[in-house]
């Protein structure tokens, strides 16, 4: 009767040791280590790559009124701009001249590698809104986003050290277009003004997105229901 059972426990003690053995060779087994290396490596470049190509959701734009204003067409548009935790901030409207739209911009692109380490401060790009025009009027003609020396609304739920950081920026940003030493002090790759720009139509939802490690893009999609029947309530 103990015979049989001895024999189970003896089993049992040598397969638990044998796994033992097992474990331990594969953790101080050198192909092993550098197996383990090479994929947590990989995983570190995926992580970078997907932080290099991921867009933010900065603003959306849709078409709210239209009319005819000294025989030129005019369109109204409202802009939505989203803070950085995405909350949606007050909406603007602006009145173009023509059906086409341009959105001057300023942005800031960080060094790669405070994009690869997920830098805080500078682990994605961002962008300050300047203007929107027409394009049946001139640049000087068309309206500010942001009104001159206010803090923009996008700073309201930052973090204060990012909000002292990026006002510091915006307020160097011209001598950092020229100004090698520095855009290396600050950390930053490119400071560069851009535009994206193109018929804005009724029905259609226009969205702005800025890369991590790149620029200002803009996509649009049919407008959802909800949001017509929005439009068709909205205060005249």
């Amino acid at each position: 009767m103990f015979r049989p059972l001895a024999k189970t426990l003896a089993l049992t003690v040598l397969t638990i040791g044998a796994g033992i053995g097992l474990l331990v060779y594969v953790r101080h087994d050198p192909k092993e280590a550098k197996l383990r290396a090479a994929e947590a490596k990989n995983i570190q470049l995926q992580q970078f790559v997907d932080r290099l190509t991921d867009e933010k959701r900065v603003a959306d734009v849709i078409v709210v009124g239209s009319s005819v204003k000294n025989g030129k067409p005019m369109t109204e548009l409202l802009f939505v701009e989203y803070s950085k935790a995405g909350r949606e901030l007050p909406a603007k409207r602006f009145w173009i001249e023509g059906n086409k739209a341009h959105v001057d911009a300023l942005v800031i692109k960080f060094d790669n590698d405070f994009v690869k380490a997920n830098d805080p401060l500078r682990g994605h790009s961002i962008v300050l809104f300047h203007r929107i025009f027409g394009d049946q009027q001139k640049p000087a003609d068309g309206s500010r986003i942001d009104e001159p020396g206010v803090i923009p609304a996008v700073y309201q739920d930052a973090d204060p050290k990012v909000t002292r950081f990026e006002k510091e920026l915006w307020d160097e940003f011209w001598q950092l277009t020229t100004d090698e030493s520095l855009r290396q002090q600050q950390g930053v790759r490119v400071a560069v003004a851009q535009s994206v720009w193109g018929p804005f139509e009724p029905d259609r939802l226009y969205t702005l997105t800025l890369e991590s490690a790149g620029g200002l893009n803009m996509t649009s999609e049919p407008l959802k229901g909800i949001y017509r029947e929005a439009l068709k309530s909205k205060p005249q």
